[in-house]
C-alpha cells in the first residue's frame, strides 16, 4: 500500500435540500442498502463507504452545514480509512469546496476526489477510472452523452444556437485534479468571485479558467444525484 499514490476524496454535503422537504436529504435512508451490521444506509454513508472502500484513497473530507458535524458522522456505517473530518461549508458550493481543500494541506494528498454526497450510487468503477486518468492527465471530469438535442437559448424565449449533441455531454462527479494545483486554482476564483462577482458552478469549470484543460472519462447512467424525494426510489 505504500506504493500507491496518496488520494484524497472530499464529499460535498452541506446544502440546505430545500426541495426535498423536511429531512436533509443527505441522511435519508437509502431504499435497499445496508451496512456490513444491517443497519440501513443513508445516501451519505453509500457515497462516502464507496470511495472509503478504495484503498488508494487515505483521506475523506466531508463537507457539512455550520454545526452539522454530528449528524453528518452519525449518517456514516463503519469505515476503514485513515483519516476523515467534516469541515463546515460556505455560502457556495465552490466556497464549500475551497474550505475541503484548505483542510487537507496537512494530508499532502496527490490527487483529489470532488463528489456530490447526494449522489450515492457511485461505484468502484468509475471511482478508479477517475483516479487512473488524474494520474495521467492532473484534471478530469465524468460525463454522460445527451439524450435530447440541447439548443442554447436568448433572454428572449428564442432558439440562439442548435447546438451538436455529440459534443455536448452531462457532467458527474467525481471530478478529480492534482492537488496543489486545484486548490491554487479555487483560492484565484475565490479573488474574482470577490472583485467580480463571478460565479462558478462546478470544479471543472475553476480548473480550467485558472489552471488548464480537463480530460474526459466515460459517466455512469447509475450515478444519478437526488434532488427530489421520488429520486430515491429503487431502480
Amino acid at each position: 500500500m505504500t506504493d500507491l499514490p496518496r488520494i484524497a476524496a472530499i464529499i460535498t454535503a452541506a446544502g440546505s435540500s430545500v426541495r426535498m422537504g423536511g429531512l436533509k436529504k443527505e441522511y435519508r435512508p437509502l431504499p435497499g442498502r445496508f451496512d456490513s451490521n444491517g443497519n440501513p444506509l443513508t445516501v451519505l454513508g453509500a457515497a462516502v463507504a464507496a470511495f472509503a472502500s478504495v484503498e488508494e484513497i487515505r483521506s475523506i473530507v466531508i463537507v457539512v452545514p455550520p454545526g452539522g458535524e454530528q449528524a453528518a458522522l452519525a449518517a456514516l456505517p463503519p469505515l476503514a480509512v485513515e483519516y476523515i473530518r467534516c469541515v463546515s461549508g460556505g455560502p457556495t458550493r465552490r466556497a464549500s469546496v475551497h474550505n475541503a481543500l484548505a483542510a487537507l494541506k496537512t494530508a499532502d494528498p496527490a490527487c483529489v476526489l470532488i463528489h456530490d454526497g447526494a449522489r450515492p450510487w457511485v461505484d468502484e468503477a468509475l471511482i478508479r477510472r477517475a483516479i487512473t486518468a488524474v494520474i495521467a492527465h492532473d484534471a478530469v471530469v465524468p460525463l454522460l452523452p445527451l439524450t435530447e438535442t440541447p439548443k442554447e437559448i436568448d433572454g428572449t424565449g428564442f432558439v440562439r444556437r442548435h447546438l451538436k449533441r455529440a459534443q455536448i455531454g452531462g457532467a458527474q462527479t467525481p471530478q478529480a485534479f492534482a492537488y496543489p494545483a486545484i486548490l491554487l486554482a479555487h483560492e484565484r476564483a475565490a479573488v474574482r468571485e470577490r472583485e467580480e462577482g463571478v460565479s462558478y458552478t462546478d470544479d471543472a469549470e475553476v480548473w480550467g479558467e485558472f489552471a488548464g484543460p480537463v480530460a474526459v472519462i466515460e459517466g455512469s447512467p447509475q450515478n444519478r444525484k437526488i434532488t427530489f424525494p421520488e429520486d430515491l426510489a429503487v431502480f
